[in-house]
């Protein structure tokens, strides 16, 4: 029978998955705008495809935190304090972003605007990038003692596996935003956008087999779930071999939601090969966090579950409404931010 911190570790998979899927695209979308766009028009056009989402697509990255926070305090106190610095870099150019969708069309001036779009490149590119590293380094284990204290250097951080995992995350993002900005705009846009996706998932492909690769030799993400990792490495490389096939055709939708699947499932492979564990512990797998020896009593579980399955449904609601309202393309003559 399923406990409910096991139940609370899949609602932690599915928040991550949720967020990678939704806020996948929009940093792909922020970083188009330095990539793709030729003038000030198709940039304001590029941002305006995800001004009515991204901050409701970030709530779904404080969720996951805070249902860290309430349900595995030990996770949270390791990994928070473990990982200060990162998350410090990463909260920095989430608001960093978030502020220039609000400034940018302030001030009637190129230098400003190009400033701001300079922010928003950044903003886009370093989140999902650390967010790559991290999991990465989780996935190959950290330096945690028998008393849940992470005490890491800069190589544990920083090595050929994390970084390798950073660019492959940060590369899932910019096709899947390529891809949505075909689903969202006209023309020019959609036709470039559309081209840039059927060559840079090639590029995408490369990093993949890169990191899987990698993986066999710094992990055991085949060897402790391998009856069900392996099998869900065919699917995503299914997922994209499909996500070419239908950029070909021209199959926009279908290209997007291939692509959203490939993430979907690279994060649900990763929690998979990790579980029971939260963290790995490199130093013995005695000092592993797991679902079990990091979680809150059992009293706090079933309240926290009580309110998480009444609210749930509300703000999934919520957001399948928000998308439906917005679903039209945006053009020049639909212009907000």
């Amino acid at each position: 029978m399923i406990v409910l911190s096991e139940l609370w570790f899949v609602l932690v998979a599915v928040l991550f998955i949720g967020f990678f899927f939704l806020e996948g695209f929009d940093f792909g979308v922020g970083m188009s705008v330095r990539l793709l766009a030729r003038d000030d028009v198709e940039r304001r056009i590029m941002i305006n495809t995800i001004g009515p989402f991204w901050d409701a697509n970030e709530v779904w990255l404080i969720t996951a935190g805070g249902a860290i926070f309430a349900a595995f305090p030990h996770w949270y106190a390791t990994m928070f304090s473990g990982y200060y610095i990162p998350f410090v870099f990463v909260l920095i150019a989430l608001i960093g972003r978030g502020v220039a969708f609000e400034f940018r069309g302030k001030v009637d001036s190129r230098k400003w605007a190009k400033t701001w779009d300079w922010v928003i490149f950044f903003g886009s590119l370093l989140p999902p990038f650390l967010f790559g590293v991290l999991f990465s380094s989780i996935l190959r284990g950290m330096p945690i003692d028998k008393n849940m204290n992470l005490s890491a250097g800069f190589s544990d951080f920083v090595n050929v596996y994390s970084v390798t995992g950073g660019i492959t995350v940060t590369l899932l993002c910019l096709l899947h935003g390529a891809l949505f900005l075909t689903l969202k705009t006209t023309s020019e846009i959609r036709k470039r956008a559309r081209g840039f996706a059927g060559r840079l998932i090639w590029v995408v492909l490369a990093s993949l087999t890169a990191f899987v690769s990698l993986s066999a030799f710094e992990t055991d993400l085949f060897t402790v779930r391998g009856n069900i990792t392996l099998p869900l490495v065919g699917l995503i490389v299914a997922s994209y071999g499909l996500a070419v096939f239908f950029i070909s055709k021209k199959r926009d939708g279908w290209s997007f939601a291939m692509t959203g699947a490939g993430i979907a499932l690279t994060i649900g492979m990763i929690f998979t090969a990790l579980f029971p564990r939260v963290m790995v512990s490199s130093i013995q797998s005695a000092y592993d966090l797991t679902v079990y020896n990091a979680s809150s009593g059992d009293y706090s579980m079933k309240v926290m579950t009580i309110v998480a399955v009444s609210l749930l449904p509300f703000v999934i609601g919520y957001q399948i409404w928000s998308y439906y309202v917005f679903r039209k393309r945006v053009d020049e003559k639909d212009l907000t931010y």
